[in-house]
């Protein structure tokens, strides 16, 4: 089987079943794993697929990919952002932070962090900051979605306009061309912009693959984030306008 006839059949199994795993392919059009690789990166650059652990799923702009999946994207440039991004916070400080993966990769960097306040709505993070016993953390209620361990809605945002934080790392699930940050929950929008609101200095943590994806909500612009930590260099038109507005932009690309 020719190259394109396989990657159009590996991209129609994507569609039917929602996810493809590499040795399971490979198997099935009796090729290499390397093979099977090599096409799901095809497939990916194309926009078609985004790369998971062992495999790849469907790409969608209306639902966001399924949380153990995305933990297993791009979990080097997750872990070298995050670390970046713990270097910066100093011990003392109080912090939100939020929900998604890499915001859980800057948790497990703070462990020896000292004095810490931590506000968040991720339950993830807070059993990972429980191993620090210097940082006293802080769960915000509102209604558990269980995919992901985040907590959401109106209660949640009622809670937080409590606090004022000296930094608040946040995440997203895209970002647009012109520097929009884009959300799949609506109800984790409003608590992104509440928290905005109550922070001295807003950090926003996402990986490249943000600049390739789309999501159906608006959460806020880069121009309202100070610092914005990801892996690989902007695209030279977002570049600008974080030059424009003032948003600091740090690259850590994995080891």
């Amino acid at each position: 089987m020719s190259q394109s006839f396989r990657q159009h059949d590996i991209l129609e199994i994507a569609r039917d079943e929602g996810k493809v795993k590499v040795e399971d392919l490979a198997e099935r059009f009796a090729v290499s794993v390397q093979t099977i690789r090599r096409d799901l990166s095809d497939l990916a650059e194309a926009g078609w697929l985004e790369r998971v652990h062992g495999g790849a799923v469907l790409r969608s702009s209306v639902a966001n990919i399924g949380y153990e999946d995305r933990r297993g994207i791009n979990e080097e440039a997750k872990s070298a952002i995050a670390a970046a991004c713990a270097r910066d916070i100093p011990d003392g400080a109080a912090l939100f932070l939020g929900i998604g993966t890499t915001t859980e990769a800057v948790a497990a960097t703070l462990l020896h962090h000292r004095n810490l306040m931590v506000v968040t709505n991720n339950i993830n993070v807070a059993n990972i900051l429980a191993a620090n016993p210097d940082c006293e953390i802080v769960l915000s209620g509102g209604r558990l979605r269980r995919a992901d361990g985040g907590l959401v809605g109106n209660l949640t945002t009622t809670m937080l306009e409590q606090f004022r934080f000296d930094i608040a790392v946040i995440g997203c699930s895209a970002i647009a061309p012109d520097g929009e940050l884009l959300d799949f929950d609506f109800q984790e929008v409003g608590v992104s912009q509440s928290i905005i609101r109550r922070a001295r200095a807003t950090w926003l943590t996402a990986d490249h693959s943000k600049f390739e994806r789309n999501a159906p909500v608006r959460v806020a612009s880069l121009s309202e984030v100070d610092r914005f930590f990801t892996d690989a260099g902007l695209p030279d038109a977002l570049r600008q306008l974080c030059q424009d507005w003032g948003t600091d932009v740090t690259v850590s690309p994995p080891a």
